[in-house]
């Protein structure tokens, strides 16, 4: 995995309990290019490695922005960022990922955030007006105060393309959504990012307009996951390449049970968000755990996130 040395050019205190960082490689390079949802892991002082969503202008690669929300349960992550970061300070980031793309060929784009969700979606936003493309940001927050780029939003060229929803309360969100929806084209797209439960009101909202392909969420951390009734508590996982065979224990992970035989696989979330881990599916059918995946990439069991997702077949052959 490329690891890059970046120094801390600029900060901003967005919003309350959110800073957004301005970065630049040491070496003076510039950064390679990503597409608007992409995500990047970031190393704190505190050693603890996050994934934050890039939020800038995708078309600049002489700076990447990214924003921390500081969690009060943060476990050294998000506070040490906010905490233990200057101007001046230099941090390691990896390689941009993503899996929250653009759909290319939409007849138009709905991007529905909440809170710290508005990241992803406001490189979207850059994309979409650079490229004069049909879409409306619907950005929900508690309060003017909680909502990050608020100077960013209210100007041109954004202005023209959101809409703020300040203090919806819970009861009143079912009838906001919908309304975001009303007059979404046939062939529109619908990408979503925030809590949990915001973004499952907002998928079970625009499924009762349009197909669950068309539908696009990312996620920032991972919710518990239970196991199915088809699950195995043990099972094995062969390398497609040798043949070669390892047992999964139930108190193990594909990752782990890889890495014994000597087989090192990417991670870096540990919580099947980022997909760092996933890997090509040969043969078998995966039990799917995470939250990186669409609903399609499921149900073509053709790619499994190792570090969380196990098996309902006695074996499973992966790309390896």
């Amino acid at each position: 995995m490329e690891i890059l040395k970046v120094r801390v050019d600029a900060l901003c205190e967005e919003a309350h309990g959110v800073r957004a960082f301005s970065i630049s490689r040491l070496d003076g390079l510039p950064f390679e290019r990503y597409e608007p949802g992409a995500h990047i892991d970031v190393t704190s002082p505190s050693g603890i490695t996050r994934q934050y969503s890039l939020c800038g202008d995708p078309e600049c690669l002489e700076s990447q922005i990214f924003a921390v929300k500081k969690e009060e349960a943060s476990r050294s992550g998000s506070r040490s960022l906010h905490e233990e970061v200057n101007i001046g300070t230099e941090l390691s980031v990896g390689a941009p990922r993503n899996l929250f793309k653009l759909e290319e060929g939409a007849g138009e784009h709905v991007l529905i955030g909440a809170g710290i969700g508005i990241t992803p979606l406001l490189s979207m936003a850059y994309r979409l007006v650079a490229r004069n493309e049909r879409f409306t940001l619907h950005y929900f927050a508690r309060s003017e105060t909680h909502a990050a780029f608020m100077t960013l939003l209210t100007r041109a060229p954004f202005d023209q393309h959101v809409q703020l929803h300040f203090g919806v309360q819970r009861d009143a969100l079912p009838a906001a959504l919908d309304a975001c929806l009303r007059d979404a084209v046939a062939n529109a797209h619908v990408y979503t990012c925030g809590p949990a439960p915001f973004m499952d009101l907002v998928i079970e909202t625009a499924q009762k307009r349009l197909p669950a392909e068309s539908i696009h969420l990312e996620r920032f951390k991972a919710e518990p996951a239970s196991a199915t009734d088809a699950s195995l508590d043990s099972f094995d996982v062969q390398l497609a390449s040798t043949g070669q065979t390892v047992h999964v224990d139930a108190n193990m992970s594909i990752v782990d049970a890889l890495a014994a035989i000597g087989i090192e696989v990417d991670t870096s979330c540990g919580e099947g968000v980022c997909g760092t881990c996933m890997v090509d599916v040969v043969s078998g059918e995966p039990e799917h755990r995470d939250h990186c995946l669409s609903k399609a990439e499921r149900a073509s069991n053709g790619m499994i996130c190792c570090c969380v997702s196990r098996s309902k077949s006695p074996v499973l052959v992966l790309d390896l």
